[in-house]
């Protein structure tokens, strides 16, 4: 048996509230011992997640670190779509333009975004943001949006796109973003956005801390600003998005780790090892399929 540890990680229903009687947070950490315990192999999707599993006295070396990962193919820049895109919305016109694009939950913070284009509205910035998505709290902040003032002035929203079309939007844009409320639990996340960005070649801002943090800061492919005033990271996001060179160099950069570390093709691989070895019974160091040589 292999176990992925997001299908019985409790950690974040419970930092999140959604778990809260105290016997069914005993009973969510004795089923994900359980099924450790009852594994080959586990795979964690990130370095801290790996932790979280030895930490419940799981081997060490019997667990694969295999992130979420990059579409190299797909997302790859293609210029007649990223033109086409912009074609389509004469409101972006030539400026730049970051986006999120995901989820409007109570864990992903989009109300960052609006905070952050009411600081580059009241310095007089061209960048324009861009929200695409949907969720429990997208009402909420479009209400805010209107209420500071940046509401289809340099915020924008629109409705959840086809998976088929992000590699258009991301192409257009200047910079992508990943966003979460900056708690220990959220830290250890692998979130698709991420990859997606880096895949598409793009810089990448991100309000949290941890192990992608880490990797934004190590490489330069980004804008790591957790903890940071809202102003001051305004300052630095209009800085970026008008010097050409960073913008390029950065993309550059996101797209090698895309291709060095979190092809698609090659994570498949290393599960597939993970699987097959798992199956034959063998005593085998699984971490040794997926070294974590990126950080």
């Amino acid at each position: 048996m292999v176990f992925e540890v997001r299908d019985l990680w409790p950690e974040m229903p419970i930092a999140m509230g959604a778990l809260k009687n105290p016997l069914l947070k005993y009973a969510a950490h004795l089923l994900e011992r359980w099924a450790y315990f009852n594994s080959a192999a586990v795979v964690a999707l990130s370095p801290g997640m790996k932790q979280g599993v030895a930490d419940t006295g799981f081997p060490h070396n019997k667990v694969a670190v295999i992130p979420n990962s990059s579409d190299n193919s797909e997302f790859k820049f293609n210029l007649e779509s990223a033109r086409e895109f912009r074609q389509k919305r004469p409101w972006l016109g030539d400026d730049p333009f970051l986006v999120y694009a995901g989820t409007f939950g109570r864990v992903n913070d989009v109300s960052y975004m609006v905070k952050l284009a009411a600081e580059l509205k009241r310095r007089d910035s061209d960048i324009k943001i861009l929200l695409v998505g949907d969720g429990q709290e997208r009402g909420k902040i479009l209400e805010l949006a209107l209420e500071v003032g940046v509401y289809e002035h340099n915020l924008f929203f629109e409705k959840m796109i086809p998976k088929k079309d992000v590699p258009a939007l991301l192409g257009a844009s200047a910079m992508a973003s990943s966003l979460f409320i900056d708690i220990p639990e959220m830290q250890v996340n692998s979130a698709n956005k991420f990859f997606d960005a880096l895949a598409a070649g793009k810089p990448i801002l991100l309000n949290y801390g941890g192990w992608m943090h880490d990797l934004v800061e190590k490489n330069n492919c980004g804008l790591a600003v957790r903890g940071k005033p809202v102003s001051e990271v305004a300052a630095s996001l209009d800085n970026a998005l008008h010097d050409d060179r960073w913008l390029r160099d950065a993309g550059l950069r996101a797209r090698r780790l895309a291709e060095n570390y979190f092809d698609r093709d090659k994570l498949a691989d290393q599960l597939i090892e993970v699987l097959e070895r798992a199956a034959l019974g063998e005593q085998y160091d699984f971490s040794a399929i997926a070294p974590i040589t990126y950080l």
